[in-house]
């Protein structure tokens, strides 16, 4: 038994899906729409999502984005997009599988059988960096032994950034990935950074952990790194 995140805009699909999944056994969370799903992805972690790229509110490819930057879940991808290049391109951008539309529900249950059986066994790592400590499943991080109490945005940032090590990392990309379509500006990377940067305790004339590079980007790196 799994606990399975739908994400998909067609009500025809969902109930499909769900009655398939819950007689294979599993739990099944359904979403119509990405901010729905990320917010459920939050609160309750899933062992595997399935996601459609024709959302009403994000670009799947952006949640996407959005997932990996947080969490290291199974990501299935169903699109009827099925030209080779489009599948190379998600799956380079962190999908594990996809099914292309129109799908049976059999090849759904495949698919999602198989990410698990990959991931069977493994346990999502947790993300370490100096005296930082960041679980992305669970969604908690800790400084020195310490519960940090981060906002989701907090927290995201601060994931995003811990996968990419002592990596100069340009505010647009930060934004474009961690914000997406909820992005309004480049000072709002500056403003959470600086949430961020007081919840480890640091000024950024002083900095441990987070490092603004003019004219460049963030990064983040443990203290005594060369930068």
């Amino acid at each position: 038994m799994a606990r399975v995140l739908v994400i998909e805009d067609d009500p025809d699909i969902r109930d499909a899906v769900e009655v398939l999944l819950s007689m294979s056994g599993h739990v099944v969370r359904l979403c119509a729409a990405a901010l729905d799903g990320l917010r459920v992805l939050a609160s309750w972690p899933p062992d595997v999502v399935v996601l459609d790229l024709n959302l009403p509110d994000l670009d799947g490819a952006t949640v996407l984005r959005r997932i990996r930057a947080a969490s290291a879940v199974p990501v299935v991808v169903a699109t009827a997009r099925g030209a080779e290049s489009e599948m190379i391109r998600l799956l380079r951008a962190g999908a594990d599988d996809y099914v292309v539309k129109p799908y049976s529900a059999e090849q759904l249950e495949a698919r999602i059988a198989a990410v698990l059986r990959r991931g069977a066994g493994s346990v999502a790592a947790t993300l370490t960096l100096g005296g930082l400590e960041l679980d992305p499943q669970a969604r908690v991080a800790s400084l020195d032994g310490v519960p940090l109490q981060l906002a989701r945005l907090e927290f995201d940032l601060l994931a995003y950034l811990m996968q990419r090590p002592g990596k100069v990392v340009a505010r647009r990309q930060v934004l474009d990935d961690v914000w997406g379509a909820e992005a309004r500006s480049l000072e709002t990377v500056d403003v959470h950074v600086t949430w961020l940067r007081r919840k480890l305790g640091e000024r950024a004339a002083a900095p441990r952990y987070l490092h603004t590079v003019r004219g460049v980007g963030i990064r983040l790196s443990a203290p005594g790194d060369a930068g």
